[in-house]
């Protein structure tokens, strides 16, 4: 038999790659108990951004379902499955395409894909050389048959099977995502194109089914609504903290309540499938109401069979029976709904003949259309594909038609988007496999996509820190994870600034307690810069500061991190959108104004508190820290060139920004000599003016590396950057269990730990990391910048942590807040490679 790439010539060699079915001899597990570890079993999601996402894994079940905004729900869902059936030479064999039964006994009559396969030869592993006794003789072990490969390169996946079939089949999967596209990136669509070969010399007839579950009313939270708590709630479910001291709240899906559902054949010209929806009064669909739907096509050289309904619930055999004996459906056309407590599901399937050496393409649709995200009790917004398509619900047909049209001419622009990146020959495989395979999180990462409305012509935008840390787009993890949406959706990416922007004049003075030292504090003071933009059971973009675990309002970075991102945003997009300088400009110079209050030695630099008041929130900083103080310093740098701008660009509507611009000066002029003297130790930066810690801490100069990236005058001596830098990759990265892992956050000269009990500085951050491999490659040291994010994307791939990126790991095979936001840094990497002079400034 062919390879995969032989069989299947649109699969680029660039992807990550996993034997169908076969699981992880020791993957990494959670570090601490109440954080998500769903093992290892996920695949890459499909779906468009904003309108909730499926995802289906390397053993071939459906088992991701991320459809109720910001909500997490991993589950294997059997009835919702590919299988198909095969006839040659008189032998029949038929197999539902995933390698896991159920555990619940459903389905029994059904026969389940082997993780081995047996039918050829070829593409066989061997797990082993053999086993050598105590005789010296070799006992040869069995060789382990595949039987297929999972491959991924968001947003395409692929699975090929290989040695159970004698035709050679594969099926792709991807949804429209495209850079630079506020539509179709939108659509809740998932394509799967089959492409069956005959390399035989007999005919082989195939028969491919889909069957799905009606889950219509299933994805909305049946925990109900509470009146308003004073220690956080907001007229929906209860706040409550968790044993690591960060909130969280109870969501309970209706999983199962399929109680008036009903499945309806539709046949439109050469298309053919069934709708999934419920009994309904009216024409405003709450959350969890809408339509799901599959499809195929139907011509001459096919057939189509269908089975409106069956039970999903028992053993199956009301559509296994026919489709394993021979490939048909019953093409019984039952629209009767389902009563309370009962469960039902439609299929479709596609029965063809193919001649020796043939080839034929079979296409299927996957769509939903389920308008309404519900956060708090009454606080509700349509999702952006519905400018498109309408509100009502009841949509999910032309969904399918316009797939249906536009499928091939999608995958056609994916492929030209990512072309010129795999051709590349100075980028690793590893390096391209993992650039694009970061970006699953802007559609898996309870991604909120708002329509269009006159203040927001784009909709509203936001991406969750983590499942665990359930709030969106916190500012100081976007300071290096939001580089892709910058390159890719700019117009997204502005608007989340936008956000923060409106909120900085807001004040909430809720009381609650900080989990990390029990201490009272107000939610959100007037001109602090939020930490995120609020929580799925609340009102987000409107009510911001969900995190509880730190006093945000005392932090020091996040001020700086937003004129950073402003003014990058603004200057990596070409420099021209002065409106947006506009938009932001009073929030910037009241976010400024409220972090020099904290400057309290008048030395022109903010002082950190003792209390963990940064993005290392486990971590304390004393007096004037590298980390902080660099990003103050550079965020200086930008607001003084955001005022130039505007002065030339908009006297007018800017009221004296030379004023900002002379104070800002005078409080740089004062702080840089500061910086240097207090913290420059003739080889790095200290970790701060008051803890005498010596301490190397890998991210020291992040405000340097954004300065040279922003144009901006250098905040330390060039060779003291180069020095600091160097002395980061040797004692954090290389030191740091020989470079096994990556760069851990903080360590000693030789890499041993300053405290073996501290939690963050021992960590290794996989968005800090590519963060500090960009300023490798904007400081000329390519080498070590690939190195170092080779051992990281190693990590993350080899152990089962795909497609669901954590935060940290550590030394000791474990991790903590998956699905993070923070590791799409990788395209600062990629950004910095491209432009490494800086050349984009004033």
């Amino acid at each position: 038999m062919n390879n995969d790439r032989t069989s299947n010539p649109n699969i680029p060699p660039h992807t990550w790659k996993r034997p169908i079915g076969i699981g992880w001899d020791n993957p990494y597990t959670v570090r601490y108990a109440s954080n998500l570890d769903d093992g290892p079993w996920h695949g890459m999601p499909l779906g468009g951004f904003g309108a909730g996402c499926i995802g289906r894994s390397p053993r071939g079940d459906f088992n991701l379902w991320h459809i109720d905004g910001g909500e997490h729900i991993f589950r294997s869902l059997p009835a919702c499955q590919f299988s198909v059936f095969e006839e040659t030479k008189g032998k029949k064999q038929a197999f539902a395409l995933c390698t896991e039964p159920p555990k619940d006994g459903s389905l029994s009559s059904w026969k389940w894909y082997p993780c081995e396969g047996s039918s050829a030869t070829s593409n066989v592993r061997d797990v082993t050389d053999g086993i050598l006794k105590a005789d010296g003789r070799r006992e040869e072990k069995k060789k382990f048959q595949s039987s297929g490969t999972y491959h991924a390169l968001y947003p395409r996946s692929w699975f090929v099977y290989e040695n159970v079939f004698e035709a050679q089949l594969s099926c792709e999967q991807f949804s429209p995502i495209l850079p630079n596209n506020y539509q179709e990136s939108s659509y809740p669509v998932a394509m799967f194109e089959w492409v069956a070969h005959n390399p035989t010399d007999a005919p082989i007839t195939l028969s491919i089914m889909l069957t799905w579950e009606n889950i219509v009313g299933w994805f909305t939270n049946a925990v109900p609504p509470v009146p308003p708590l004073t220690k956080g709630g907001y007229g929906g479910v209860p706040v409550m903290v968790r044993d690591d001291g960060s909130p969280f709240y109870d969501y309970k899906p209706r999983w199962g309540e399929s109680g008036g559902n009903l499945n309806l054949l539709v046949e439109d010209f050469h298309r053919i499938g069934c709708v999934m929806t419920r009994l309904s009064a009216g024409d405003e669909p709450q959350e969890g109401d809408g339509q799901w739907a599959i499809a195929t096509i139907t011509n001459p050289a096919v057939e189509v069979f269908y089975q409106t309904r069956w039970n999903p619930a028992g053993d199956g055999d009301d559509v296994w029976r026919n489709f394993s004996a021979e490939g048909f459906l019953l093409d019984d056309r039952d629209e009767t709904a389902a009563a309370a407590g009962e469960q039902l599901a439609c299929a479709i399937a596609v029965r063809f003949t193919i001649r020796p050496g043939k080839t034929r393409k079979i296409p299927f649709i996957i769509a939903w259309d389920l308008p309404v995200t519900e956060f708090a009790s009454g606080v509700s917004y349509y999702r952006r594909y519905t400018d498109f398509f309408g509100r009502n619900g009841k949509n999910v047909w032309p969904i399918i038609r316009t797939a249906m049209k536009h499928s091939d001419t999608w995958r056609e622009s994916i492929e030209a988007w990512q072309k010129p990146i795999l051709e590349r020959t100075d980028l690793s495989d590893r390096f391209k496999m993992a650039l694009f395979n970061e970006l699953y999180i802007l559609t898996d990462g309870g991604t909120l996509w708002s329509a269009a409305d006159e203040r927001d012509p784009k909709g509203q935008f936001g991406v969750l820190e983590c499942i665990d840390y359930r709030w969106y787009e916190s500012l100081d993890v976007r300071l290096y994870g939001s580089f892709a949406l910058l390159m890719l959706w700019p117009e997204l990416e502005k608007s989340v600034m936008i956000a923060f922007a409106r909120a900085i004049s807001a004040g909430d003075d809720t009381p609650r307690i900080v989990g990390w030292n029990q201490a009272a504090a107000i939610r959100k003071a007037v001109g602090a810069t939020p930490h995120d933009l609020g929580a799925p059971n609340e009102h987000p973009w409107e009510k911001t500061n969900y995190t509880s675990y730190q006093d945000c309002n005392l932090w020091k970075d996040l001020p700086c991190d937003f004129v950073l991102q402003v003014y990058r945003d603004f200057l990596l997009t070409g420099g021209t959108d002065c409106e947006f300088l506009q938009d932001c400009w009073p929030a910037i110079v009241e976010a400024l104004a409220y972090l020099k209050t904290f400057d309290e030695d008048g030395d022109g630099i903010p002082e950190n508190s003792g209390a963990p008041d940064q993005t290392f929130d486990d971590w304390q900083m004393r007096g004037i820290s590298a980390y902080c103080g660099g990003l103050w310093l550079a965020a200086l740098e930008s607001a003084i060139a955001i005022g130039e701008i505007l002065e030339d660009a908009a006297p007018e509507i800017i009221p004296n920004p030379q004023e900002k611009i002379v104070l800002y000066h005078s409080w740089l002029l004062q702080a840089r000599p500061s910086y240097q003297e207090k913290l420059w130790n003739g080889q790095y930066y200290r970790l701060d003016s008051e803890s005498k810690s010596e301490v190397v801490m890998a991210d020291q100069l992040c405000g340097q590396f954004y300065a040279k990236l922003l144009g901006l005058p250098d905040i330390v001596p060039p060779e003291c950057a180069v020095s600091a830098l160097e002395t980061v990759y040797d004692s954090c990265f290389l030191k740091f269990n020989e470079g096994e892992f990556g760069a851990a956050n903080g360590v000693m000269l030789n890499g041993s730990p300053e405290n073996p009990n501290a939690t963050h500085p021992l960590e290794v951050w996989t968005g800090i990391n590519f963060g500090l491999a960009a300023f490798l490659v904007q400081m000329g040291m390519e080498d070590k910048a690939f190195k170092l994010t080779d051992a990281v994307v190693k990590q993350i791939y080899e152990n089962g942590l795909q497609f669901r990126t954590p935060e940290a790991i550590t030394a000791g095979g474990t991790f903590r807040a998956s699905h993070y936001l923070r590791a799409m840094a990788i395209w600062a990497i990629y950004y910095v490679l491209n432009r490494k002079t800086a050349d984009v400034g004033r």
